[in-house]
């Protein structure tokens, strides 16, 4: 159905935002609608546009998905735009800006974590502002700890581990709570003890008693250990656990080492890179990197890396002596194939059609670059099940794609402005994956047949019936040039499944 005003527009653009960062955060409708404190049915509703958007539906959907203002943004364009056309419409009685989910505890207002390498060593020191947002005391803390000497050789990685595993007598973990003259040192407990990975309870307490955090109480804690170099990798790496309003890093080296560092922000949907430069500060003899961020998305991970150039600074390889290098993560892959990943603003954006015969020459210049691209997929990976790839996926928002059916012997169909314009009853559900998302798959049920109309490079349209695999190949390539990806036509229960290998329809 065609959107017919700027009101349905910009109501649309919130659903799709909604629906993006929902599925970003791994959540189902069911399980977002219970954060919200709503109805189990009430975000259904609302992404299948039954129900329209209030101001308070859209405050805890940003707060409970954490999508750094793109869903109150988007509510606002909505929201200006409907009280625009009468000003007698009533309007939402105003939500509180400080809105948190229900059963929000802990909220950590700053982070501050610093590595620092001294004499072969690195010691890590972290410092986090609480804040008590939930109704009952708190009396301990998580803390997780881990370390990857080869991050880019898992294998060699574990077995290095193994034979030197990481131990709390080398780390020296040392634990405080409070400000100024009120510090007090925390006693800790061990929940975890594996070789390269520890999880510990950082206590609100010690020899003189507890000192729990109660609601509405604010505290500062601080914790710092120290790994060896020779179990420490190129990273430093913070994980987005509770909800955060800033997150600062520190990297503190030796200025001879002569450091390059760079920064990935890595989440279930991307992995890309942190989206504001590194700041450097010399300090005599030290070189100090500095990175942070305001709003860090919840669950999102923020990665460090470096590389020493100077002669005298320690050597880090790659893999682990004598080990296999293994096979390298499907979606860094598809990335070095030059396959757009799924975060990126295009793959959410409707495709361009072209304007035929006028864009002939365009458009043939695009078809041959999806086909030069599909010939290196298929260096890379083995489609038997079929292979289909759409021009975002290639950086280029134009409506075509290109679908080779099982097999891989026939040439590839070739579908310009396609769109669906009739299918089947019967409809048959199967795993799919995709090339902007490589590492997992989901179930997702599709018509066995479907009837697209399409077109030919003069312009003259045609008609053509697609069939079981072939038709849901078909589907999810006319679906990307719609801004769509195949975890939106997932059930709400289903969940995503990892998939290193290879997912069944791309």
């Amino acid at each position: 159905m065609m959107t017919t005003s700027p009101v349905e527009r910009a109501a649309d653009q919130f659903v799709t935002a909604l629906a993006h960062w929902r599925v970003e955060r791994g959540m189902s409708k069911k399980q977002l609608a219970a954060r919200m404190g709503f109805d189990p049915s009430y975000v259904s509703h609302v992404e299948g546009r039954r129900h329209k958007p209030t101001e308070d539906f859209a405050r805890r959907a940003e707060a409970v998905l954490g999508a750094g203002g793109a869903i109150w943004e988007r509510f606002q364009e909505y929201d200006q735009l409907r009280h625009a056309r009468s000003t007698a419409l009533h309007r939402d009685p105003p939500v509180p800006v400080q809105w948190l989910p229900p059963g929000t505890g802990l909220i950590v207002e700053r982070e501050v974590a610093e590595l620092t390498f001294v004499d072969g060593t690195y010691r890590c020191r972290v410092r986090r502002a609480l804040y008590n947002a939930g109704s009952e005391p708190v009396t301990r803390y998580l803390v997780k700890i881990a370390v990857d000497r080869y991050p880019n050789d898992p294998t060699g990685s574990n077995r290095h581990h193994r034979e030197h595993p990481l131990t709390f007598d080398e780390m020296a973990l040392v634990a405080c709570a409070g400000e100024g003259d009120a510090i007090e040192p925390m006693q800790w407990r061990v929940k975890l003890d594996r070789d390269a990975s520890k999880e510990i309870w950082l206590l609100f307490a010690n020899e003189r008693g507890q000192f729990a955090l109660y609601p509405g109480e604010r505290t500062t804690i601080e914790y710092a250990y120290t790994v060896g170099v020779e179990k420490w990798g190129q990273w430093f790496q913070r994980a987005v656990r509770l909800p955060t309003r800033r997150l600062t890093v520190r990297l503190d080296f030796p200025a001879g080492f002569d450091p390059q560092v760079w920064g990935v922000e890595t989440s279930l949907a991307a992995e890309v890179p942190v989206r504001t430069p590194m700041e450097r500060h010399d300090q005599g003899d030290r070189a100090v990197f500095e990175w942070s961020t305001d709003a860090p998305q919840l669950n999102a991970r923020y990665r460090l890396e470096w590389r020493f150039r100077g002669a005298n600074a320690p050597s880090y390889p790659a893999v682990a002596p004598s080990a296999n290098n293994g096979n390298q993560r499907a979606s860094g892959q598809m990335r070095g194939v030059g396959i757009v990943q799924r975060g990126s603003e295009l793959l959410r954006q409707r495709a361009r059609h072209f304007q035929l015969p006028r864009e002939e020459t365009e458009a043939r210049e695009t078809v041959d670059a999806l086909l030069s691209a599909l010939a290196r997929l298929e260096q890379v990976h083995d489609f038997t099940k079929g292979v289909g790839l759409s021009a975002p996926q290639i950086g280029r928002s134009v409506a075509v794609a290109v679908v080779r059916a099982a097999g891989g012997e026939s040439e590839p169909v070739v579908l310009l402005n396609p769109r669906v314009v009739g299918e089947s009853a019967d409809r048959d559900e199967q795993y799919e994956g995709c090339l902007s998302f490589f590492d997992y798959r989901g179930l997702v049920k599709r018509p066995e047949r479907i009837d697209v109309e399409h077109a030919r490079y003069d312009g003259t349209r045609v008609i053509t019936t697609f069939e079981r695999a072939m038709a849901r190949l078909v589907a999810h390539e006319i679906d990307h040039l719609e801004g769509r990806l195949y975890v939106d036509r997932m059930n709400a229960e289903s969940n995503l499944v990892p998939d290193y290998q290879r997912p069944w329809a791309v």
